[in-house]
């Protein structure tokens, strides 16, 4: 089994109150444990096909979306903290692969327990929106928006060279980055297949880099957890 490492510390606030706390799974029923705790112990626990929810005694509640195709079978309810089938499903190795995409860059590869086993990362110039009114303006937004559409391609390209054939070596494809750029390369027939894999979660990342690769590598493994309060 994976060894825990520093403890992941990814917090964000999300709509309608409560918090999304990015868990790796070898940690996941600690932290579980830890809710129950702070909440007068967990009293109900309800897993899958497609999500996870715990709920304590004063009403807080811990909820999963379950990735990686979910669960099988009909939902399991139980009294107290109950983790199986969800933690082995989490734990079971995955050979994933990752593609991010922000306007202008973009980095994918293929990881394994965390680890990046193959990459290509590319930078293409974009300019940043002109302020300024008339014709300028017009011929300044054709000029990005013709930048644009030249970085999606060359990020649709090594999609298609790096990635396309190692499609039936990997059992998951995440995203992260832009949603609206991701949203174009989805219209590259070339890449539908893998793209159409790809898990509903989508990382928050910053440009893409290698070092941002490998930090999606590692997250790409945990489940976003949310804490709402009573």
């Amino acid at each position: 089994m994976r060894r825990p490492g520093p403890a992941m510390s990814r917090v964000r606030q999300v709509a309608g109150g409560g918090r999304a706390v990015e868990v790796e799974p070898e940690r996941l029923q600690g932290f579980l444990e830890r809710f129950g705790t702070r909440h007068q112990g967990v009293t109900e626990s309800v897993l899958g096909p497609d999500q996870a929810v715990f709920t304590a005694a004063d009403g807080a509640r811990a909820e999963l979306t379950i990735p990686f195709g979910g669960l099988p079978g009909e939902p399991i309810t139980s009294p107290g903290l109950h983790l199986d089938p969800l933690l082995p499903h989490l734990l079971l190795p995955r050979r994933i692969a990752l593609i991010l995409v922000r306007l202008g860059g973009h980095s994918l590869g293929i990881a394994e327990g965390g680890k990046v086993l193959l990459s290509t990362t590319d930078r293409r110039q974009v300019h940043g929106r002109n302020k300024a009114g008339g014709w300028s303006q017009q011929r300044f937004a054709r000029r990005r928006e013709g930048q644009a559409r030249v970085a999606l391609q060359a990020a649709a390209d090594d999609v298609f060279r790096v990635l396309v054939p190692q499609l039936s070596t990997v059992d998951a494809v995440m995203l992260g980055g832009d949603r609206a750029a991701l949203a174009e390369l989805r219209t590259d027939r070339r890449i539908a297949e893998l793209m159409n894999r790809a898990e509903d979660r989508i990382l928050d990342v910053p440009e893409p880099r290698r070092t941002i690769l490998d930090d999606a590598a590692e997250r790409a493994r945990t489940v976003e957890v949310v804490v709402t309060e009573p």
